[in-house]
């Protein structure tokens, strides 16, 4: 095994001020004394060495998991080392955890089917003369996670965001007649049946559209934590194939559940597994509730600020502060005072439901403002028997339209808009949402005479908006282009819209509607 120098000698800025020899005391002795450049230069290269190691790691995991199958029952590589699972011995040597070895393992293998798959594509396919690789209706698609095994090699990808991602698109749904345990072209009033060309092409496009969305989300990984790319992608995963997420939303809507038990000390404790819909309202009741404690937007009125202060310094913890909240809701069933617990605010799923100029072409698939979770058009249509319709207009891209300067501040329907179009805090790898967020004016209200329109403004978290006044940032934009963050030492970022709102407003089409998920 390689001593620390072998391996600090890989990060330049470390390696080359070590004796030979030197442990990692002596390193640490070092870094103290560094700069804050050498540090940030010094966590980067080790990042980097991390990620090639990485790649190393899960493909000898997919290995080892290839040859421990069932089949080789207990002379499997696995076995013959005293293990029951490939994911045992992984954590084993390893040292992860059970989570993290089976993941090491699901991307192992994933990039070695992608090898497996480039030697099946090298040979001539039997019976099929000069016609290798093609189907009916013409060449076979591109797998749609190559764009994730090569962002993984070229070092764009953790294997935690090539899981995150996979799992979260998951596969795509295979037309009826394709699956052997479906029917084919079960018979429709509606629809007459598809010929072996239209099934071909239908499977084509789908895959197609799972591929460019695995593209998009890899663009995006260096702005999104790993657990927010697997939302993202899921989102995605729904608005591509809105039947499928009817099925996942009743699935999960038939494992809801609540249960308690008595721990050894005779303490009642208690389990709920959420469907869509609880989860959604419980976490917008929480986060309504507190938001003062977490960072939220700060209150311009002052009784809301007083408020906001006395809430901040109750003595209870989150944790406990939840509780209460839980326990208020249900004695009382509705609350009865909902601005001494909420603020300026009340708790309430918001829904956004994309549709046409005419007002009718609806998309088959909302989403909620925060946090961007995924509704079928039935969840939909019963929203709207029990609540209102905020209309907002937007440009084909998600803009909505300015409203001029009449006002300081931004308007609740601004905040709106600015929900909307940004889905929660812009700023590089933040994953606050909407509600967390307080709108900034790129433009100086005084000073640049700024207009408070939608296209001048854009959302941030409460500590990115201080971080930006106060620490020598500032955001540009021209016109309806880019928000570009500025450092005053000449570091510039283009904040990129989160994948899911561009699949909302940007007019990428799904997939063909003529198509029957396989189950």
């Amino acid at each position: 095994m390689a001593v620390f120098t072998d391996v600090a000698s890989l990060i330049p800025t470390l390696g080359e001020r070590l004796d030979s020899g030197a442990q990692l005391a002596e390193a640490t002795a070092l870094m103290v004394e560094m700069t804050d450049a050498e540090i940030v230069t010094i966590l980067r290269g080790s990042a980097e060495v991390t990620r090639l190691a990485d790649q190393i790691r899960v493909v000898a995991a997919g290995v080892i998991a290839e040859r421990s199958t069932r089949a080789a029952g207990h002379a499997g590589l696995a076995q013959s080392h005293g293990h029951r699972t490939p994911a045992a011995f992984v954590q084993e040597v390893s040292g992860s955890t059970k989570g993290e070895a089976a993941r090491d393992i699901r991307v192992g293998q994933a990039l070695l089917d992608d090898e497996s798959e480039s030697d099946a594509d090298a040979q001539p396919q039997a019976g099929s003369g000069s016609d290798a690789g093609t189907a009916a209706g013409g060449p076979l698609p591109m797998d749609w996670r190559e764009p994730l095994r090569r962002a993984l090699s070229d070092g764009a990808l953790t294997s935690a965001q090539f899981d995150a991602i996979g799992r979260g698109l998951g596969e795509p749904p295979v037309p009826a007649a394709v699956d052997p345990g479906l029917p084919e072209n079960p018979a429709s009033s509606e629809e007459p049946a598809m010929s072996e060309d239209e099934i071909a092409a239908i499977g084509r496009a789908v895959r197609e559209a799972w591929r460019l969305a695995a593209e998009q989300l890899v663009a995006e990984a260096r702005e999104r934590t790993v657990e927010e790319l697997a939302a993202a992608a899921r989102t995605i995963r729904d608005m591509l194939d809105p039947e499928g997420a009817e099925v996942r939303f009743l699935a999960r809507h038939e494992k809801r559940a609540f249960r308690t038990w008595r721990d050894a000390d005779g303490v009642l404790r208690a389990s709920i597994v959420f469907d869509t819909e609880g989860e959604a309202f419980l976490t917008t009741v929480y986060d309504a509730a507190l938001r003062p404690r977490r960072g939220g937007p700060r209150f311009v009125d002052s009784d809301d600020v007083a408020q906001a202060k006395a809430f901040a310094d109750d003595p209870r913890s989150n944790d406990q502060l939840a509780y209460d909240l839980l326990m208020d809701l249900l004695r009382s069933g509705v609350l009865a005072d909902v601005q001494s617990v909420f603020g300026a605010r009340q708790a309430g799923v918001r829904l956004v439901h994309v549709r046409d100029g005419a007002g009718d072409g609806a998309a088959p698939v909302a989403y909620t403002e925060d946090r961007l979770i995924a509704f079928p058009a039935g969840a939909v249509e019963q929203r709207l028997c029990e609540s209102g319709v905020i209309a907002v207009t937007v440009d084909s891209c998600g803009n909505p339209l300015d409203v001029g300067r009449e006002r300081r501040l931004f308007t609740p329907r601004q905040r709106i808009g600015l929900a909307l179009r940004d889905g929660g805090c812009r700023w590089r790898g933040c994953d606050r949402p909407a509600s967390y967020c307080e709108a900034h004016h790129i433009d100086e209200w005084q000073a640049d005479a700024g207009r408070t329109d939608i296209d001048r403004g854009i959302l941030l978290c409460r500590f990115h908006h201080m971080q930006l006044h106060h620490g020598g940032w500032r955001i540009t934009r021209d016109g309806t282009g880019d928000f570009v963050l500025h450092h005053r030492d000449g570091e510039r970022f283009v904040l990129e819209r989160r994948a899911v709102l561009t699949y909302a407003w940007a007019g990428i089409d799904p997939p063909p509607k003529r198509f029957r998920a396989a189950a």
